[in-house]
């Protein structure tokens, strides 16, 4: 069925995004047709505003600092030579919230199921591994590898353990309590404290 260009342009650009297919992206351009002008002018706007985030150089969460570094990283107070990494911002989001680390992160960047380190991710850990080496002498006291408990995540623990087990007097995961399939950016505060208390 023909529809007006900008319908379909909004709906091949929203179905693109994570978690929206084509029909539930049909959806909410309707959604935003019945809503009028005013609340289409606002999200244009919020939309805008996005431009003004920048991506850290170190850690690869969001900010929008001049330095180009982002609060976590420029904390002197935290301790840097505690790691954690990550998949994505929303894990990180997630044990910041609980107010129980006080180390710094590495965004790793969306596991694929084929358990492979793509090029992107390549770069983002030998960016860790130079900074480790310039910054702190070539040595760190621990990183703690926070990764969903998936088949991928799993895999991808054993590369970067292998990959940093000279970098750093300890490397651990995440101890039990979030569980196997399970997702770090969806765990409960009690569960996600209790398994960064608990890190083997």
């Amino acid at each position: 069925m023909k529809v007006p260009p900008p319908l379909g342009k909004f709906v091949e650009i929203f179905s693109a995004l994570p978690g929206i297919g084509p029909r539930q992206a049909v959806r909410l351009a309707f959604f935003f047709i019945q809503q009028g002008v005013a609340f289409n002018d606002e999200v244009a706007k919020t939309i805008l505003s996005l431009k003004g985030i920048k991506i850290c150089r170190q850690c690869f969460y969001i900010h929008q600092n001049e330095s180009g570094i982002c609060d976590i990283c420029s904390d002197k107070n935290r301790n840097q030579k505690l790691i954690a990494i990550v998949e994505k911002e929303t894990d990180l989001m997630s044990i910041e919230n609980i107010g129980q680390f006080n180390g710094r992160y590495l965004i790793l960047g969306d596991l694929r199921r084929t358990g492979i380190l793509e090029a992107g991710q390549k770069l983002r850990l030998n960016s860790l591994e130079d900074w480790i080496g310039k910054e702190l002498g070539g040595k760190v006291e621990e990183i703690i590898v926070a990764l969903n408990p998936s088949p991928q995540g799993e895999l991808m623990t054993n590369l970067i353990t292998e990959e940093f087990k000279g970098l750093t007097g300890k490397i651990s995961r995440l101890g039990r309590g979030i569980p196997s399939g399970g997702e770090i950016e969806f765990a409960d505060e009690e569960t996600l404290g209790s398994a960064l208390k608990r890190r083997e």
